[in-house]
């Protein structure tokens, strides 16, 4: 593997990395339900999956079986 022959300087990395920026994310307003989501990710609104106002999947996402169970275990 090729290594470098001399040390480079803090500064050059520096230079390297001013283009890395955190950017927000971008919310959109759903045009159906009138929820607001991540642009172009799939989200859930009363146990239907929309993506871009479509419904993709109709029904609610998986409970975790303790919650079905409810508090009978004391």
């Amino acid at each position: 593997m090729p290594n470098p022959k001399r040390r480079h300087s803090q500064q050059r990395g520096a230079k390297r990395r001013t283009h890395y920026k955190a950017e927000a994310e971008t919310w959109s307003v759903d045009t159906v339900t009138g929820e607001t989501h991540l642009r172009h990710r799939a989200h859930w609104v009363e146990g239907k999956l929309y993506y871009r106002g479509k419904v993709v999947v109709d029904k609610a996402p998986a409970a975790p079986a303790a919650a079905e169970e409810g508090e009978t275990n004391q």
